[in-house]
Parts: C-alpha cells; sequence; structure tokens
C-alpha cells in the first residue's frame, strides 16, 4: 500500500515536478520504454551489508544457485518474450567465477543476440575485463547512498570510494555503467539526496534506479520504517531534470510499496525502463533483498506502459 496521504501525489509542489521531469524526458529520449528481462541466478552473498536480505549472517534464508541450463533456459524466455536486454543479477556469490560468467555471456549472447546487463557487485579489473569481451553491454552496481559515513555504515568492510572505483574502472573497460540509490535508508538526511544525484552525474551513468527503502525481517534495520514512496516519486523526477537522458527504471521496490500503481507513477514521474522477472517461479520468492516483493512481470509491465500512453517495441530478435 501507499504509505502516504491519498491526497499527497495530487500536491501542487509534486505535481509540478512529475511535469517538468516529464517533459525532460518525452523531450530528449521519447516515449520508448525500455524492458530488461530480470534474472536473479544465485542469493548467496558474503557481504553483511545492514539492509539485505541477502546478508551472509541471514541463516534463515533458504539458499539457491541456478545452473547454467536453468540460466540461459530463462534468458531465452525472456528473449521470446520480447524483452531488449537480459539481466543477470547476483549476490556477491563466491561460485561466481569469471570464466563461468564469461561462458554464460557469450552462450546467451549468441543464441539471443540481446544486449546482456550484469549485476555482480564489485569484483576485480580482470573479471570485468573477460566478462566484456564475452559480450557483456552493462554493468549495474548501486552506490546506495553518496554519503561516505553511512555507506560504511551499511556495508561492513567497504566504503564508498571502493565502489566508486569499481563504477569507473567499468566505464574505463567500456561498459554502459548503472547505479542507484536508496530512499529512507536508516541514517539518511534531506542532503544526501543532492549528493546522490551530484554522483551520478560525475560518474556520467548511463542509467540509475531510485528505490525506497524496505526492511527485511532477518536483518539489523528489520524495525526500521519503510522509506517514502513520494519522496523515491520526487528523487526520480529530479533526476531526470538533472541528467535527461538517462535510463532510469521503475523500480521493483517502488512497485512493492505501490502494489497497484508503483509502476505507473515512476513512469509518470520520469522512468522509462521496467525490469519484468524471469528468475523460476520456485526460486523467485527466494531472493530475498527486502520483505513483500513484488512479482513484476510482462503484463504488469505491459499495463503500466499502456496506461501511462508510452511506446513498447518488442525485440525483433529470434533466440535460437
Amino acid at each position: 500500500m501507499l504509505n502516504q496521504p491519498a491526497g499527497a501525489l495530487n500536491a501542487p509542489g509534486p505535481a509540478e515536478l512529475f511535469a517538468q521531469a516529464d517533459r525532460a524526458r518525452r523531450e530528449t529520449i521519447g516515449d520508448r520504454v525500455y524492458l530488461r528481462g530480470l534474472i536473479e541466478f544465485s542469493n548467496y552473498c558474503h557481504r553483511s551489508c545492514l539492509y539485505c536480505g541477502l546478508r551472509r549472517e541471514n541463516k534463515v534464508l533458504s539458499r539457491y544457485r541456478l545452473s547454467d541450463q536453468q540460466i540461459l533456459a530463462a534468458a531465452n524466455a525472456a528473449a521470446k518474450a520480447g524483452v531488449d536486454t537480459v539481466v543477470l543479477q547476483s549476490g556477491e556469490d563466491p561460485a561466481n567465477t569469471k570464466k563461468r560468467i564469461a561462458r554464460l555471456v557469450a552462450c546467451i549472447k549468441d543464441t539471443t543476440g540481446l544486449a546482456i546487463t550484469l549485476s555482480l557487485g564489485s569484483r576485480n579489473t580482470a573479471s570485468y575485463r573477460l566478462w566484456k569481451e564475452a559480450g557483456a553491454d552493462r554493468y549495474l552496481i548501486k552506490h546506495e547512498t553518496a554519503d561516505p559515513e553511512l555507506y560504511a555504515k551499511l556495508h561492513p568492510g567497504d566504503s564508498l570510494q571502493r565502489r566508486i572505483d569499481s563504477l569507473r574502472r567499468l566505464g574505463d573497460l567500456g561498459y554502459a555503467v548503472g547505479t542507484g540509490f536508496i530512499i529512507g535508508v536508516p541514517g539518511q538526511n534531506e542532503a544526501a539526496l543532492e549528493q546522490d544525484i551530484q554522483l551520478v552525474r560525475e560518474i556520467r551513468a548511463q542509467m540509475c534506479g531510485i528505490g525506497p527503502f524496505i526492511p527485511q525481517q532477518n536483518t539489523p534495520l528489520a524495525h526500521s520504517p519503510p522509506g517514502s514512496v513520494v519522496k523515491t516519486l520526487e528523487a526520480i523526477a529530479r533526476l531526470r531534470i538533472a541528467c535527461p537522458h538517462l535510463n532510469m527504471p521503475a523500480t521493483t521496490a517502488l512497485a512493492s510499496l505501490a502494489p497497484e500503481k508503483g509502476q505507473l507513477l515512476a513512469l509518470r514521474a520520469g522512468a522509462n525502463v521496467i525490469m519484468p522477472n524471469f528468475t523460476p517461479s520456485e526460486q523467485r520468492s527466494k531472493y530475498r533483498i527486502y520483505d513483500g516483493k513484488k512479482a513484476v512481470n510482462m503484463d504488469i509491465a505491459l499495463r503500466a506502459i499502456a496506461e501511462a500512453g508510452r511506446i513498447y517495441q518488442p525485440s525483433q530478435v529470434t533466440p535460437c
């Protein structure tokens, strides 16, 4: 449910902001909405991020790793559905060796012809280079917050500078780089949004996802309140105005807090990407970064696109 009063989205301030952002989107990148087929192929992670249900200390979570055959089947299903990109996402799983990922990338590229986005966390330059040579086109690694002190608190053993270094190395290797940040994570202040937008501009990201914080019951932040849907939409709009050519997804987290119209509201606020989920149904609920995650499928995505009056062009690639 929306965690805001029913009339909040009609307030003059936000309405004007959303209209300005939508105009900037329409004038720079047009009305097309891109569909990125998401495959969450492992929920193992060696990190201890305070907000994430995949953290290694979560002993309650039922862990899984998809086989190569399952991943390739999901990628082919996404291609047949008409998405323009396959997104391979995982926790920072040591089993994702650089050779295995390179093999998967090359096979998916050969059999589908689609663009491939990887979201596998921080890795060394040799791995990034090998995956790019195998055919990966984009890499998504969210910075989550541009506040160095808050980042260090939320990500024990890591630093914002190391995350930024990863983003820069990816750009140097020729990837289209994506990042993202959370709205309403505990410890965030109002100045953080300006820092986040500035960082997105500084690293010259091509994509940025903005989602509200949603607590997960088996993390240290389990009892913290969720982020604001309206503030998340405002952040999407402000980033669209600041970076009009950016690809910006209507995030699953936003759809989870506003299940009836989260995708639609994000599109109206300036988003131009939706990521329908192609993870096998028997594993999908186990990729539990936060609780109450909504399953965004092709039907939901296409309905939001139609209601927003936007355009969807199915991929013309026919998978082998």
